[in-house]
């Protein structure tokens, strides 16, 4: 049945071509280059030749008034006199001079005929001129002679004495084609320049937006290696080129984070919510008393409490590096602060048999959200506290940074503040340390820890929203977390001798450095 039938190929449209924005802008380009190059060399032209024309009117009309002058001074025998003298004295033969009386009968000079054509004084007339033999142009004027009789049409000539006077512009035309065929070839070498151009540009244009289109096709059918080549010459394409791979580095470090977070937290909440149902499930079966029953279920109420509070944790940190608490930023003193969650986490410590060792001046001046700073502070007590052994200490430092010998702001009012919390624990690897901040990261020595994994995570995000660092670093033995948070100008109110930074609360007596400022990672809750 399908024989005898040919698959008809589609005709492709004849505009398709047109539709391409690089031919488009490649022939822009062209048009205009040559467009250009046309008015640029037609006002040569235009100037050139006008210049030229300008030049013989005004040696005719200089020399017109001169004979004129020598007809008032002498009358004909001293003007026919002065217009043989300029025929002996023109060694380029192009000068035209001719005098006739009234009644049009030759006087003098080097035209045997009045030209029929020229009528008026007010004009310019171009007219053929055969001289020796050789036929060219010639540009006149005429004129009347003073003190002969007057015209009875305005710029007519009736009668009197009148003088014509010329040049033969053969070698003006000569130049004019000469500079007409420069300026056409000219403009056909421009014009193919133009279209060399166009195609370059439309081969670089072309090439460009094929890589592009190439690499993002590649990405979005799931290759998320691909990246945009580069030339090395860090020009614009280059540059283009880095944007977008920047972006795409960007986009695979989110994917990769959405897919770790979503693997963790099928990991680490399937483990409360199993157990919560099996304790529901043995209480169903098992349970013969109220009471048993009732603290089967209050176990697995606090199993599905630690699973609410992960989503409630995530979803502060989601909110927190949104930026969606800026509104609540305000300038306080951070001490007091610093010393309520100090208090709150002394007996913890006190339970664990841990000592905690304060070092922080008597005021600090801070622009943030006091609850988030709090909340990150004791998150990274809790840690600190979580993974220190019985009879060790844990150090909480506070201080502003030194810009310069005796000075803790800079020319503009900006200032730094080091906060620092240390523990003898367990410590991490650089390894663990370059991960700590990840959501739900857990390293290989907590693992036995009770904790979610989201504490640091929660630090990072509350130190980026206020445009701070965190750096970890060994303590040997234990870590510390390190904070570099900016002191806003507005928070700087007073002088810098209010802010001594020898004046320790307790415990400490020397502050903990801050040699690295860029982000680091680290372990958590």
């Amino acid at each position: 049945m399908a024989e005898g039938f040919t698959q008809v190929q589609p005709r492709r449209s004849p505009w398709r071509a047109w539709r391409s924005a690089s031919l488009r802008f490649s022939l822009a380009y062209g048009m205009l280059f040559a467009l250009s190059s046309v008015l640029f060399m037609s006002f040569m032209w235009w100037g050139t030749i006008g210049f030229l024309e300008r030049q013989v009117e005004t040696a005719i009309n200089a020399d017109a008034r001169a004979l004129a002058e020598r007809w008032v001074m002498g009358g004909l025998p001293t003007l026919a006199l002065t217009i043989e003298d300029r025929l002996e004295q023109n060694l380029d033969d192009d000068a035209i001079y001719m005098v006739i009386d009234p009644q049009g009968n030759y006087l003098t000079g080097n035209v045997s005929a009045w030209p029929g054509r020229v009528q008026y004084t007010d004009r310019w007339y171009t007219l053929p001129d055969t001289r020796a033999g050789l036929r060219g142009m010639a540009e006149l004027h005429a004129y009347r002679l003073p003190g002969t009789a007057q015209t009875h049409t305005a710029g007519q000539l009736d009668s009197g004495y009148r003088l014509l006077v010329g040049r033969d512009v053969r070698s003006r035309g000569v130049l004019r084609h000469l500079l007409t065929d420069s300026l056409l070839w000219a403009w056909v070498m421009v014009s193919l320049l133009a279209v060399s151009g166009a195609v370059l540009v439309h081969g670089i244009f072309r090439r460009m937006v094929k890589t592009v289109a190439r690499t993002t096709s590649a990405i979005a059918h799931g290759d998320l290696s691909r990246r945009m080549p580069l030339v090395g010459n860090g020009d614009e394409m280059d540059q283009v080129a880095e944007a977008i791979n920047e972006m795409l580095d960007r986009i695979v470090r989110l994917m990769d984070g959405v897919r770790q977070v979503s693997n963790s937290i099928a990991h680490d909440l399937r483990t409360p919510i199993a157990r919560a149902r099996t304790q529901l499930e043995d209480a169903a079966l098992h349970a013969t008393t109220p009471d048993e029953l009732r603290g089967a279920i209050e176990r697995a109420v606090g199993n599905l409490d630690n699973v609410t509070a992960v989503f409630e944790a995530l979803l502060r940190i989601a909110q927190i590096e949104a930026g969606a608490r800026r509104s609540a930023f305000m300038t306080f003193d951070l001490v007091p602060v610093l010393l309520d969650v100090a208090d709150l986490y002394e007996a913890v410590a006190e339970e664990h048999e841990i000592a905690l060792a304060l070092d922080l001046p008597a005021h600090l001046s801070f622009y943030g959200d006091r609850s988030l700073v709090q909340q990150a502070v004791a998150n990274m007590l809790d840690n600190a506290i979580k993974f220190s052994p019985p009879g060790g200490t844990v150090f909480l430092r506070a201080q502003i940074r030194e810009i310069s010998p005796g000075r803790i702001t800079g020319p503009t009012g900006e200032g730094m503040l080091d906060l620092s919390v240390s523990d003898e624990g367990i410590g991490m690897t650089e390894a663990d340390m370059a991960r700590a901040t990840e959501r739900f990261f857990r390293a290989e020595k907590a693992r036995n820890t009770p904790g979610a994994g989201l504490g640091l995570s929660m630090v990072r995000a509350i130190v980026q929203l206020h445009g701070g660092r965190m750096h970890l670093s060994a303590h040997n033995p234990g870590l510390t977390v390190s904070l570099a948070l900016p002191i806003a100008a507005c928070a700087l109110t007073s002088r810098e001798e209010d802010f001594p930074s020898d004046a320790h609360i307790s415990g400490m007596t020397q502050t903990s450095p801050f040699p690295h400022q860029h982000d680091m990672n680290s372990s958590v809750k």
